[in-house]
């Protein structure tokens, strides 16, 4: 069981180059190796969270030298938590793209080593290996958005890498400084050289919390700093902005939570209250700022996504408050967001797929056309504002608790405006599924290549839509339909499951706020 952290890793990285040189052979092959390589992962992460979120931390020296001089990888209730995330939504999502694609063996090649990218990034206990499963992550990221035959799919993925290879940059160089002052990588032995022989306002210090939390804020797509995001998981094919929509910022966000409190720790922002004022308020500005974009989109998948930068910021908000109701709350929002944000987005693609509808305007009698998608749809819509008892609203709530009892009374406000313009946006969706008639043929003929009113209208970008939708759906086949109303049972599901899971999670909350 001790060298279950270290197949969460290589697993993945090996069945990368076996699902490639497959594939070289025999095409269909690859995603047969993908589909074996992401069960086995699912089995190993299960295996560790079971025995892990009892309170148990479990820690594997790679190539046995010892911490803090060797690498070491360190699985807590947090952490596994994070990795049976990114090991189920990685197969559920593996099994839509059978159906819709891609399907060719370098596209199941990048999918899995960004799902080692991931999972190292999950279980890492060291500040410089996060940046590289960080930099693992975001290079098999680049290449999936850019797997889109349009030229708008590599349009995103180039600004994607350009804004990415920033963000990636300013954490690196706050590492630098870290370094410098505590003279380890060693996230443990980082927060205790802090908290014993440096102190907190040490302007070294201050510079390297400032720089990793910025440069991981890039890759959480936290506002301002979320340009890259609308455009990538727009334009990418629907199976990879499922993916990423659900797990590459998701990971990201629960990186900058690793980094408050497994290195700098509570104790930093006791130390500087300004520090935690600055990353809480701007968390904040994420919450409302996103959700007021994504009310004024059209296109439904960017409309996913500016939903996604206000979702991001209030997991982050909630790290930085640093209380055990607060840190329980992010972490139920994180991984409900995650699997909440891939439904939809799944069940946009597989609608796209089965009307050609891509924007909100022509989801119009959608329930009469399509009762099952749509009906996932607007239970993982109503998931998403926060409508009990699913899993949306258990999160809000324990974040919304733990605001109030630290005094954050301004993030109290902001889930609440924030939950108001959620229900504003997606009840235009909800709406026009089950209020709005039908189209006629000639209608929906005319809707498949892009003559809606809302088509027409620029989506944000500077670009049009006729060019990029395509001209006769496909059909989506029983099975793809089945795995989104899954998706939007499991959100309900969650919920009532939440607060069990936030049992599991006590024992270690305590050893990471730990002053």
């Amino acid at each position: 069981m001790s060298d279950v952290p270290a197949l969460l890793v290589a697993l993945p990285i090996l069945a990368s180059v076996l699902a490639l040189l497959v594939g070289q052979w025999r095409p269909r092959a690859a995603w047969a190796v993908a589909f074996l390589g992401t069960a086995v992962q699912v089995g190993a992460a299960g295996l560790l969270a079971a025995r892990v979120l009892g309170g148990e931390t479990v820690r594997y020296a790679v190539g046995d030298f010892a911490a803090p001089y060797g690498i070491e990888l360190v699985v807590d209730g947090l952490s596994a938590s994070v990795a049976l995330l990114v090991a189920v939504v990685a197969f559920g999502v593996l099994l839509y793209s059978r159906v819709a694609g891609p399907r060719e063996p370098a596209f199941h090649a990048q999918y899995l080593l960004l799902v080692a990218g991931l999972s190292g990034m999950s279980v890492t206990g060291d500040v410089f290996n996060l940046y590289v499963f960080l930099e693992i992550t975001g290079l098999a990221a680049y290449a999936l958005v850019a797997s889109g035959e349009s030229g708008r799919a590599a349009v995103g993925a180039l600004k994607y890498l350009l804004i990415g290879t920033v963000g990636a940059s300013l954490y690196l160089l706050g590492v630098g400084y870290a370094f410098i002052v505590t003279g380890t990588l060693n996230m443990a032995d980082m927060a205790g050289t802090l908290g014993s022989e440096i102190a907190y306002t040490h302007p070294a210090v201050l510079t390297a919390f400032a720089l990793v939390v910025t440069g991981l804020a890039v890759k959480s797509a936290v506002f301002p700093l979320h340009t890259w995001q609308p455009e990538a998981y727009a334009s990418a094919p629907d199976g990879v902005s499922a993916f990423i929509s659900a797990l590459v910022s998701t990971v990201s966000a629960y990186a900058i939570a690793r980094v408050i409190v497994s290195v700098f720790t509570v104790e930093f922002f006791r130390a500087n209250p300004v520090a935690q004022d600055l990353v809480v308020g701007i968390a904040g500005l994420s919450v409302v700022a996103g959700s007021v974009l994504a009310v004024t989109q059209t296109e439904v998948k960017r409309m996913l996504a500016y939903s996604s930068v206000s979702q991001f910021g209030l997991v982050v908000a909630a790290f930085a408050i640093a209380t055990e109701r607060a840190v329980t709350g992010g972490t139920v929002h994180l991984i409900g967001h995650a699997v909440m944000k891939g439904g939809l987005f799944l069940a946009a693609g597989a609608v796209a797929a089965a009307t050609g509808a891509r924007y909100v305007s022509e989801y119009r009698g959608l329930a009469s056309r399509r009762p099952f998608l749509a009906g996932a749809v607007a239970v993982l819509a109503l998931a998403m504002v926060g409508v009990p008892p699913a899993v949306g609203f258990v999160g809000k709530w324990y974040i919304a608790l733990a605001a109030v009892e630290a005094g954050w009374w301004f993030i109290a406000a902001v889930i609440l405006s924030s939950t108001l313009l959620t229900l504003a946006y997606f009840a235009r969706l909800v709406e026009r599924m089950y209020f709005a008639s039908a189209p006629t043929a000639a209608a929906g003929t005319a809707d498949a290549v892009g003559a809606t009113p809302d088509a027409a209208v620029a989506d944000g970008s500077g670009e049009t839509a006729e060019a990029e939708r395509p001209g006769t759906p496909d059909r989506v086949t029983p099975g793809v339909v089945a795995l989104v109303v899954a998706v939007a049972v499991l959100s309900v599901a969650l919920g009532f499951a939440a607060t069990d899971f936030a049992q599991l999670l006590r024992p270690t909350l305590p050893e990471l706020l730990a002053p």
